[in-house]
């Protein structure tokens, strides 16, 4: 949506250039990006580089909805380096910030970047982060982050973090102060590699650099690649470029020391352009190797020492000491014996696990997993610690990957998915405890239980009723649905809602358990010595408002992307909020993060999302399922519903949140303040909701959820304590 009210600063903070050619596809979704953040004092300028396509006129119509777009149209094709230099030339911000025309930013960004800005005293250059998407809705982070994360907090030079010159070399992760850009008289160069000239003088330029640990760009990867990926002789632009690097070093001396590092970056560059497939046309390959021993020989300083390099292994070793025309079909062998390694490793495991199930099954042994072996968490680490507690002749093993936020305790054998330690323990255990399903080529043998815990109430379809709605089915075979299920002994349920749909969703022979979700029993339970302690690890003062905002997954976007403004959100709330962010586990890594200094607590990472909900006065959310385990502490919960006929329409649901609801439901972020200052998200309506929600979606909990499964499935005790509940929330299991 492009705003049409917005007013134009004489000296606005940023002059934002984008340039654009053949992008018509992306460029309204770039433009829309940034005319639609929070923070408003910004001019963007559009250049359109003669594009044979609708570029030009979306610019136009762009310029004539808001005052602050400026469209630049140029007769000729210059190039995007001279491109951006049109539109520096226009620019009048304290500020420049290049986006390239199919890339986005993020909601928040220039808040972000703005305050940044003001809290390191306005560095001449600020370095922020970005993340790649992908045209099949893949995303991936910066696999140099650790640069930003871990460099200065303050501002600096390249001198005490020369770390940076490792980062991508590109103009659009940077905030650049305009009298800095134009007391060196720097611009962008014709050609290929235009960035390379331009970036590596920039930061050994600066005086003052200060880091953004956000991200604040998605640089899209589209699907035929950019333009360096394509073949031509353009790539034999490189050698100018680097040129360009070294004679700025020449002209300023006091730069002198940069010569050796970068002089490894041009050869790492120029080794990448020669040994990619694809770039270079077969007949120039000899000659631009020529053109890179001449560059390498030119630049390189007088007392450079090459760095030593990691030993080569045994084999490459060998295949060295060769005649040079068997050297190359010696290598391709080792790369394909590599190759064979796992294919060949995936069978023996097989067979391992063939063999292991013609041994007994051994009792008192059990496996358990949770979230695609993601975590120790949720409804198996709550029965996990009830059974240690009754049943402690249980030998457990947990099945997680590397780097999971929680650890099981000790004593508890942990073994890694598709190792040995795994097979054996899904061939020999005689209870399989998960979340999720274990993966279809676990054979489930005679004597041996499943629990299916699940981790949710469900509001969204789920199972057999995806068929209707293939955006929410993705990827999810049916057929193979059906046969996981069908090793289900036990699906645990929180109430007869969900009872119900899960009979319907999962269409097979097993035994419900309506004892509530084991994972809530520590909410049913929780003391005010529970929440302050809770409060206490967060740093939260007692007197602060803390608003626990947790949004769902959405299936329709094929790159995650923020549906609030949560740091405006959290800057109109004052400073008597506390404003606390976790994203869904399927979206981490994708956020932009919180920055420095920022009013919102990025809490993605915490280890325990029931110590969030001791924390918090209120739960903010969408769809998540979360809402059902929060309305355990009879606390405020507000509904944000911006995109719920698309969610509806497109993952489908059990019932309508606006009909159903454990409170306040809003649309708008303006509708969204309005309830939060004016008071009613914690008013007699929000109870009154809240409590109705509890009686029909809380049913089951009573804080003994998970001994009821311990002693029913692991002691087989037919007798389990009754549900027994408040008179608010009466079970229908206790009316029996």
């Amino acid at each position: 949506m492009i705003p049409t009210q917005a007013k134009e600063s004489a000296t606005p903070r940023f002059s934002i250039i984008v340039p654009a050619y053949g992008v018509e596809a992306y460029l309204r979704d770039c433009l829309d990006s940034v005319l639609s953040q929070s923070f408003t004092d910004f001019e963007v300028i559009a250049v359109n580089d003669a594009s044979p396509d609708a570029c030009g006129d979306i610019m136009d119509e762009y310029a004539g909805l808001d005052p602050r777009v400026v469209a630049v149209q140029l007769e000729q094709n210059v190039g995007l380096g001279r491109a951006r230099n049109a539109g520096m030339a226009r620019a009048r911000g304290t500020y420049l910030i290049f986006l390239d025309s199919d890339d986005t930013l993020l909601p928040g960004s220039l808040r972000a970047i703005a305050r940044r800005l003001e809290e390191t005293g306005d560095p001449e250059l600020l370095v922020f982060d970005y993340e790649r998407t992908y045209w099949d809705g893949r995303v991936s982070g910066n696999s140099k982050r650790s640069v930003l994360t871990e460099g200065p907090r303050g501002t600096f030079r390249l001198d005490d973090h020369p770390g940076l010159l490792q980062l991508l070399q590109v103009a659009w992760n940077k905030a650049y102060r305009r009298d800095f850009v134009e007391r060196w008289g720097f611009e962008y160069p014709a050609g290929y590699y235009e960035d390379t000239p331009w970036t590596y003088p920039v930061l050994v330029a600066a005086d003052t650099i200060a880091l953004l640990d956000r991200v604040c760009v998605h640089y899209r990867q589209r699907r035929q690649g950019s333009i360096l990926s394509s073949t031509s002789r353009k790539h034999f632009d490189i050698f100018d470029q680097y040129d360009l690097v070294f004679s700025f070093i020449d002209q300023h001396p006091q730069f002198g020391h940069w010569r050796g590092p970068l002089y490894e970056r041009m050869a790492f560059h120029l080794g990448v352009v020669e040994r990619v497939p694809g770039r270079l046309p077969a007949e120039a390959r000899a000659e631009f190797r020529a053109r890179r021993l001449q560059a390498e020989q030119a630049h390189r300083p007088a007392d450079y020492r090459e760095p030593r390099t990691a030993p080569k292994s045994a084999a490459r070793r060998a295949a060295d000491l060769l005649p040079a025309r068997v050297r190359p079909l010696a290598r391709r062998a080792y790369r394909a014996a590599r190759r064979l390694k796992k294919p060949v490793r995936s069978v023996v495991l097989r067979a391992y696990y063939r063999g292991q199930r013609m041994l007994p099954v051994q009792k008192d042994t059990a496996v358990f997993a949770a979230y695609w072996n993601a975590d120790y968490a949720c409804n198996p680490a709550a029965i996990h610690e009830k059974l240690r507690e009754l049943a402690p002749h249980v030998k457990t093993t947990w099945v997680l990957k590397p780097g999971a936020r929680n650890k099981p305790p000790a004593g508890t054998t942990v073994v890694r998915p598709g190792s040995w330690g795994f097979w054996k323990a899904m061939a020999r255990s005689k209870y399989l405890v998960n979340n999720v399903n274990f993966p279809t080529l676990v054979v489930k043998r005679s004597g041996q239980v499943f629990v299916q815990t699940h981790h949710g109430t469900p509001l969204k379809r789920m199972g057999v009723d995806l068929v209707d709605y293939p955006i929410g089915q993705a990827d999810l075979d049916m057929e193979t649905l059906m046969q996981r299920i069908d090793r289900w002994d036990y699906s645990i349920s929180a109430n007869s809602f969900t009872t119900a749909i899960w009979n319907r969703a999962y269409p097979a022979e097993y035994t419900s358990l309506d004892y509530g979700y084991p994972r809530n029993d520590v909410l049913v339970n929780a003391t005010e010595e529970d929440r302050a302690r809770a409060r206490g690890k967060l740093g939260i003062a007692p007197d602060k408002k803390v608003v626990l905002y947790a949004p769902t997954h959405r299936d329709y976007q094929a790159v995650p992307r923020p549906l609030l403004d949560l740091e405006h959100f959290a800057d109109r709330l004052g400073d008597g909020f506390t404003v606390l962010s976790r994203v869904h586990y399927f979206n981490l890594g994708t956020g932009p993060g919180a920055a420095e200094g920022s009013p919102v607590v990025d809490v993605s990472g915490h280890p325990s999302v029931e110590e969030l909900y001791l924390a918090a006065d209120c739960l903010l959310t969408d769809y998540s399922s979360l809402m059902f385990d929060y309305a355990l502490l009879d606390r405020p919960i507000v509904i944000f519903a911006n995109d719920w006929e698309v969610y509806r329409a497109t993952r489908g649901t059990y019932f309508d949140i606006h009909v159903e609801s454990p409170g306040h439901v809003v649309e708008t972020e303006g509708d969204l303040l309005d309830v939060f200052l004016s008071g009613r998200w914690c008013d007699d309506t929000s109870a009154k909701a809240r409590t109705e929600f509890r009686r029909r979606f809380c049913e089951f909990d009573d804080g003994r959820a998970a001994e009821r499964v311990v002693r029913r499935v692991f002691l087989n005790e037919e007798d389990v304590p009754p549900v027994t509940l408040p008179a608010e929330r009466p079970s229908r299991l206790a009316r029996g």
